[in-house]
């Protein structure tokens, strides 16, 4: 029985737009993005879910604490986005970095992001993997052997991750921006070669190019910031984000890569048959000079010409050696 695949999008890869913290705790702000979000066609908008005291200690890292008790959102807040995203048949999805949380917003996800900086968070996935949901997992940070044992981890708390598309993994560099040196698309290779689980790309580059490149690379789940504009903004997300057009325009050249990809078997297509172009690319044999009958037709009388009528260019053996049953005229169709 195949197994069912969760990381599938309407355009082809899973196409995740991060609001995350860019509505700054505005939460008219964060409405507004969320609509903006759902009108470009993404499969998924995502948002974090935290409390300044359930993520920072506030005595190593006072800054940092005040920073994300600034952009908390209330759980009402929460709630009522993800009836939004519902209502507009788009999948809601939240980094829920403390349990208390996952307990009033479990129900609207249908899976887990984890993001880079929990990998290694042991504890939070041990309660996660308990959920019975799949997971996506960030690598930003990571080495590959830490990558493998929280995969390890992750199997050993449940056996569901053991099943191939219960488990996803996003190669991203946890840089804002991450400079063009350091993207390392080719990780979407390795990590698919050594762990045989699905594999996306989470973007904090400039652009967009990252992320095409990614899809042609393979990758399954394309995940970016989101923002409504970049300018006038201080907070660093905003800088790597995706506008409403922008993202429009990525959807648009996704779609036209998977034309472009086409049919798995190679055949003429339908164009090359209709415009008769085998015939008239391909080559035939012809003489090039006027052969009698009873002669005999060498390797130098012949020639091989478009278009291809009479004799292929593939079976010209057939022809040298062979005495004239007629006369033969240079250029001609040969009748064979």
């Amino acid at each position: 029985m195949k197994q069912k695949t969760f990381w599938k999008g309407k355009h082809g890869p899973l196409l995740i737009a991060e609001i995350g913290g860019n509505h700054e705790g505005n939460f008219s702000y964060a409405k507004k993005l969320t609509k903006l979000a759902i009108s470009t066609g993404v499969d998924v908008i995502k948002f974090q879910i935290y409390s300044g005291s359930g993520l920072v200690s506030h005595v190593e890292s006072k800054k940092r604490f005040e920073h994300f008790r600034k952009f908390e959102l209330s759980k009402e807040q929460h709630i009522e986005i993800a009836n939004m995203c519902k209502k507009a048949n788009v999948i809601y999805l939240a980094s829920v970095w403390e349990e208390s949380s996952l307990n009033w917003i479990d129900r609207y996800l249908k899976f887990y992001k984890i993001g880079s900086g929990d990998l290694t968070a042991y504890p939070i996935l041990s309660q996660l993997a308990k959920r019975d949901k799949p997971i996506i997992l960030s690598t930003g940070l990571s080495t590959l052997k830490e990558i493998k044992n929280t995969i390890k981890f992750l199997r050993l708390q449940n056996k569901k991750y053991k099943q191939q598309n219960y488990l996803a993994l996003l190669q991203c560099t946890s840089s804002y921006p991450t400079n063009d040196k350091e993207v390392n698309l080719n990780v979407i290779n390795t990590l698919k070669q050594s762990t045989n689980l699905p594999v996306g790309y989470s973007h904090h580059n400039k652009g967009d190019l990252a992320l095409i490149t990614a899809y042609l690379m393979g990758a399954q789940i394309l995940e970016f910031h989101f923002t409504d504009t970049r300018k006038r903004k201080t907070f660093r997300d905003h800088k790597i984000s995706l506008t409403t057009i922008e993202t429009k325009r990525l959807i648009k050249k996704i779609k036209k890569i998977n034309v472009l990809k086409g049919l798995h078997k190679k055949q003429p297509s339908t164009s090359e048959i209709k415009s008769k172009n085998i015939k008239t690319f391909r080559r035939a044999i012809y003489l090039n000079k006027n052969i009698k009958k009873g002669e005999v037709i060498k390797r130098n009388d012949i020639i091989c010409l478009r278009p291809n009528n009479g004799l292929d260019a593939r079976d010209f053996k057939k022809i040298i050696g062979l005495k004239a049953s007629k006369n033969f005229y240079a250029y001609k169709k040969i009748k064979f």
